[in-house]
């Protein structure tokens, strides 16, 4: 297996610049590392208005991650209808809701033991 071109926090920060270019909302990273048996390291979570905007913050994510780390997501799901958005980087896994579907969802609380960091946005 190649090793990786990057480390984990490069990867966290183009995720979130690629948010943050689109104005994502509500962006939390949550730390899954002290967690037994979790699929990744990482999740973060963000909320978008519309699924325009949701497949817009995944477009953006993924052109940044692209340009920055020259690395693809192994898996996309959800950009049919756009409510709920998963962006699979093995270590990290992206989570893009319309806000309704999050608070329905309410993933945060199932991931309640995560160490959780809101990322504040200027706009």
């Amino acid at each position: 297996m190649a090793k990786e071109k990057y480390n984990t926090d490069q990867l966290i920060a183009a995720i979130l610049e690629g948010i943050e270019n689109v104005k994502g909302e509500e962006i939390n990273l949550l730390d899954l590392r002290e967690i037994e048996n979790t699929v990744c390291d990482y999740f973060i979570i963000c909320s978008g208005s519309s699924n325009t905007q949701v497949n817009a913050i995944v477009s953006s994510v993924q052109k940044v991650v692209s340009k920055t780390l020259k690395e693809k997501p192994w898996h996309v799901e959800g950009t049919d209808n756009a409510e709920w958005v998963l962006i699979d980087y093995v270590n990290i896994v992206v989570h893009v809701f319309q806000k309704q579907i999050r608070d329905y969802y309410d993933i945060e609380s199932l991931w309640g033991d995560a160490k959780t960091t809101t990322i504040e946005t200027n706009y």
